[in-house]
């Protein structure tokens, strides 16, 4: 049976669900109707979502996905006209307190995580997406990043994540000259770990997120903290980053089972501490 708990009550109206299927928890935009924009409360609702996820020690592998034909289009735009009207400070505070934090614990939390791509994804949902391990995306959909469609600079970590994946000159073009790059393409640039059929799509997540939430997750959280680490650092720095995370998984009941297995010639069963 899956447990659907956002908040304390949580409704279909919920703007964000957290459903849990053992160990593994999936967060669900659920705004169908706007594409599952972004709006002031949804972002707070996200922010809780992902926290509580990335601190529960049950959970093991997190999926981020969204309801309806849309994974995120990204900033609500009619809210966002409303406050630039209103010049609401909270139009710009909103980086700092909703986009950021998102980004950092998808890319940074102490377990995998796997972007389910059911539909578009632009603007700060596909930097959401990009900060996941694995995308798996529906083969009808596809990224945009729309942010100077609208005359806005990006956010949400695309100027760190997509140039990373595709490289520089083509997240420029990608960038400044926004459009949906479909689904074969996005394979094609490495913007997306599989593509699969709309039939396929829940049971190629399902079988991923069971496979990883069955893994060794500390050694995952370390390994996907490291690679980001050593994005930004030179090798001394980063080899001596890899020697502490080594020190820390060397100690943990995972790799003693492993090893134990190793020998035994048997299939380790990895418990995730």
């Amino acid at each position: 049976m899956t447990d659907t708990s956002a908040d304390p009550t949580p409704t279909p109206q919920s703007p964000v669900l957290v459903e849990r299927d053992g160990a593994v928890a999936t967060v669900r935009l659920n705004r169908p109707d706007a594409m599952n924009s972004l709006d002031i409360a949804t972002k707070d609702a996200l922010v809780t979502a992902l926290s509580e996820v990335a601190e529960d020690p049950t959970v093991r592998c997190v999926v981020l996905t969204g309801s309806g034909r849309a994974f995120c289009v990204g900033q609500d735009l009619r809210e966002h006209v409303t406050f630039l009207q209103n010049d609401d400070p909270s139009l710009w505070d909103t980086v700092a307190k909703h986009y950021n934090p998102i980004v950092e614990l998808l890319a940074t939390m102490n377990k995998p995580v796997i972007a389910a791509v059911n539909g578009v994804a632009a603007g700060a949902g596909a930097g959401f997406a990009l900060a996941a391990d694995f995308r798996v995306l529906v083969d009808t959909a596809g990224f945009n990043l729309a942010f100077a469609g609208i005359a806005l600079s990006c956010d949400s970590g695309t100027s760190w994540s997509l140039q990373r994946i595709v490289g520089p000159a083509r997240a420029k073009e990608l960038l400044l000259l926004p459009r949906t790059v479909p689904a074969d393409e996005c394979l094609a640039l490495g913007l997306v770990t599989k593509v699969v059929s709309a039939e396929q799509f829940e049971a190629t997540v399902g079988e991923l997120a069971t496979t990883l939430a069955a893994g060794p997750t500390l050694a995952y959280g370390s390994i996907r903290r490291a690679v980001a680490f050593s994005a930004g650092q030179g090798l001394s720095e980063s080899l001596a980053q890899e020697g502490d995370y080594m020190t820390l998984t060397g100690g943990t009941a995972d790799h003693h089972a492993a090893v134990a297995a190793f020998l035994a010639k048997e299939k380790p069963v990895f418990t995730g501490e």
